[in-house]
């Protein structure tokens, strides 16, 4: 394509959504984007989950706006501005206080990975130890330390050297639903020649995005709180794609009975794809010097004034919440029906809430080439999985449900015609 030439001429090999999406977009509102050509798609991937309130969302841009005409303070490192107090002040009394929750806010570099490299530096502070317990299929970004506790090869043989200092342990179901892999744990941990170094944290995904849409149980959950406390252990979750409402609940655990020592958050955290990352504390474990972890860029005031905002507008009673999980059903009964149809495909559904997958465990390549003929058909899809085996649904919590239901009748439409495809080159 004439336009996406200068990418190819001018960007670096490691570029990879253009190659799936392999178009020039012009313009986004709600969950539509649009190309070049005016051609319209509807967004079912909503920037890996950055976009939890769709594109352009009318609501946080006017706010941010009013605040740039206002020469408001853009960027202040981790000076105390205005928009910073609105946002700790919102924070606490919107999520936290009626939650029963107390943590301290570090507000650290723009993405993610920054958020679990600070998660990790302080849990080994607190502690004097070194390793961190990771699991399965799990990912938690790709600079360095991040992606010691990454399990995917593909971004691990990147690293160009060794990644150590932590072990990994089987994730919920891992090992087949008969098996107890929190057994398994305790019994590493209290086993002195099991070769297991004591960990400084354990940090955990409830549901595993990168890895497949892998969900863990709530007494699993539940379960390795209970291991940590015993032995010692910094519990930390990693909400970055499944936080900020994608489950239901702001955040991913609220219908569990945890409370873990830190939490990871950023993606949809400022609500408008602006970078924003922050990591939740408990307060006695605040033992940083100051400036001891530092970034030019951390704490973004106009994320701060998008997400505020967005807790004002959206978080503030149980009504959102509610919104979500109809929606989260129309997917789940869609993609049942989609498996209900083809019973000889090896099609299987899983997830919670508004990220949701369809596994084609049979045919791992299949759900690429139903990512594919979605695009071909106006839906922006991605796959994940260890194998990419995995058609992974995350549209906006905001979606409309008529688009909602125009998209999921892309996907039964693609899944026909590829599964037809696949009979006829057979």
């Amino acid at each position: 394509m004439a336009k996406l030439k200068v990418f190819n001429r001018l960007e670096s090999e490691v570029r990879g959504y253009i190659r799936s999406f392999p178009v020039l977009f012009e313009q986004a509102k709600g969950s539509l984007l649009y190309d070049s050509g005016s051609e319209a798609y509807i967004d079912f991937f909503s920037g890996a989950g950055t976009l939890n309130y769709g594109h352009n969302n009318k609501l946080l841009k006017e706010k941010l706006i009013d605040y740039l005409k206002e020469d408001g303070v853009v960027h202040g490192l981790d000076m105390a501005t205005q928009a910073k107090k609105d946002f700790l002040e919102t924070f606490e009394n919107v999520i936290l206080k009626p939650r029963g929750m107390e943590y301290t806010f570090q507000f650290t570099g723009p993405t993610g990975t920054n958020a679990v490299e600070a998660a990790l530096k302080i849990a080994r502070q607190v502690t004097g130890r070194e390793n961190i317990i990771s699991f399965t299929h799990g990912f938690h970004g790709v600079s360095m330390g991040s992606l010691s506790v990454t399990a995917n090869q593909k971004f691990r043989s990147a690293a160009g050297a060794t990644l150590g200092n932590t072990t990994f342990m089987p994730y919920d179901g891992y090992l087949g639903p008969d098996v107890d892999t929190i057994s398994y744990l305790e019994k590493v941990l209290t086993d002195p020649s099991s070769g297991v170094d004591k960990p400084a944290a354990v940090i955990v995904e409830t549901i595993q995005g990168e890895g497949g849409v892998n969900v863990a149980t709530h007494r699993w959950l539940e379960d390795l709180q209970a291991v940590c406390r015993r032995h010692e252990i910094l519990f930390i979750v990693d909400d970055i794609q499944v936080g900020c409402g994608r489950t239901g609940t702001f955040f991913s655990f609220e219908k569990m009975d945890i409370q873990p020592d830190i939490i990871t958050l950023s993606k949809s955290l400022s609500a408008f794809g602006l970078p924003m990352s922050m990591v939740l504390m408990k307060p006695e474990l605040d033992v940083w010097s100051p400036g001891a972890h530092s970034g030019t860029f951390r704490g973004n005031n106009l994320a701060f004034v998008t997400a505020t905002t967005a807790l004002q507008h959206y978080w503030q009673d149980e009504k959102f919440s509610a919104e979500i999980e109809e929606k989260a059903e129309i997917i789940r009964d869609c993609l049942e029906n989609i498996c209900q149809s083809y019973p000889n495909a090896g099609l299987s559904v899983r997830g919670r809430g508004l990220i949701q997958g369809l596994v084609t465990t049979e045919h791992h390549e299949l759900a690429g080439k139903i990512a594919q003929q979605c695009f071909e058909n106006g839906l922006i899809i991605e796959t994940s999985g260890a194998n990419d085996e995995v058609l992974k649904l995350l549209p906006a919590l905001t979606i409309e449900t008529e688009l909602l239901q125009k998209g999921m009748a892309i996907i039964e439409k693609s899944v026909a015609e590829t599964l037809a495809e696949e009979v006829a080159k057979a």
